[in-house]
């Protein structure tokens, strides 16, 4: 399906370029500063979420979705440019606009639930992250030979894993295309809509998930670079981690539908502090760490999607996650240049502990997805 090649596509750009980008600008400005590129990405995302969000409202979803996608492509340009030898803050411009297609995938989950009957909504959604594994966990193998052949053509080797998410990001623009084609996702069916209690705390524990992943897997490409290793290990630590956040989706869409989306926070939640335990041992644990952190990442976003109630809303949340992780890209590498992995988990951990406590309490329990 058009939307799932789409999102695929999009993913394997938005992981090579923010890996890359964090190690552009740790050679060039310092590793303090490695995460403003993707702070960049995550404020744009933020803002396309709002942008995707009105445009679906007024143009229909099909159409919302190729105009980020659209947004993407000039944005990877600037980014190749900028790896090149032009001014370095066009990367940042670049990673922005990049943000702006990464919220159009993000948002075409719900282009998948808007057609199916409500019962099997929690799986259309999971469906579409499931098949997005194919290019987040794929995109980062190709970042070492994508250098080799910027290198055949005369240009810098760090330009190429940038060329390689201008390649998918188009390739994502033509697949969009097609989805009018495929399904109608202009007019949202509609749904009961939920008490003011559950979406907010679904809300909270998709902001809370997401940041402290964020956190956490900023500071990744900084610590391999500072422990010199080359772009083989670390995709291979991208991959494992995205796999967690993506392959196991269809479990999670059948939890949410078999036992409701709270049981899925909780799970999601209990799995983040595992993994934040993990990662401060950075032996043999690390990699397989960076899985269970993608999984929890998994349940706590689609078990809260599963309460979000229209366009609107869905757009308004996504911006909202983007946003406050904007400050976690920020001072990721700050914190992690002040105390390591050890201080990251320790603030994952005082904001999960609250929430997963919040949720334990709630009774607002769900079989169903409600819009």
């Amino acid at each position: 399906m058009p939307v799932v090649l789409a999102a695929a596509l999009m993913n394997a750009a938005m992981v090579a370029a923010s890996a890359v980008s964090a190690i552009l600008i740790a050679d060039d400005l310092g590793p303090a500063l490695a995460g403003l590129p993707n702070t960049a990405g995550v404020l744009g995302t933020a803002a396309g979420a709002v942008a995707v969000g009105r445009w679906t409202t007024r143009l229909g979803r099909a159409q919302a979705l190729r105009t980020g996608y659209g947004v993407g492509v000039a944005g990877a340009a600037l980014t190749v440019v900028a790896a090149v030898g032009a001014p370095i803050a066009l990367l940042f411009v670049g990673m922005s606009l990049l943000g702006v297609g990464n919220a159009a995938s993000l948002l075409s989950r719900y282009a998948a639930a808007d057609v199916v009957p409500l019962a099997r909504r929690a799986r259309a959604m999971s469906t579409v992250v499931w098949a997005s594994t194919i290019g987040a966990a794929g995109g980062p193998f190709l970042m070492a030979p994508s250098q080799s052949f910027a290198s055949g053509f005369g240009l810098p080797a760090v330009a190429g894993p940038f060329l390689l998410a201008l390649a998918a990001v188009f390739a994502a623009l033509v697949a969009s295309t097609y989805i009018r084609r495929v399904q109608s996702t202009d007019v949202p069916l509609r749904r009961p809509a939920t008490g003011g209690g559950s979406v907010l705390l679904a809300a909270g524990v998709m902001i809370v998930g997401h940041l402290a992943m964020v956190s956490l897997m900023t500071a990744v490409p900084v610590h391999t670079h500072q422990h010199s290793e080359g772009l083989g290990l670390l995709g291979l630590m991208l991959s494992v981690h995205t796999l967690g956040m993506f392959a196991l989706s269809p479990l999670t869409g059948w939890g949410i539908d078999r036992f409701g989306s709270r049981t899925v926070m909780l799970a999601g939640l209990m799995l983040l502090l595992l993994s934040a335990a993990l990662m401060t041992q950075t032996g043999a644990a690390f990699t397989p760490a960076l899985f269970v952190l993608g999984y929890a990442w998994n349940l706590c976003y689609l078990g809260g999607s599963a309460h979000l109630a229209s366009p609107e809303l869905e757009s308004r949340v996504e911006s909202s996650i983007w946003a406050v992780a904007a400050v976690s890209t920020a001072t990721s590498p700050w914190l992690f240049t002040l105390g390591g992995f050890p201080l990251l988990s320790a603030v994952a951990a005082a904001l999960a502990v609250p929430l997963l406590l919040l949720t334990l309490r709630s009774k607002g329990a769900t079989k169903e997805l409600v819009r």
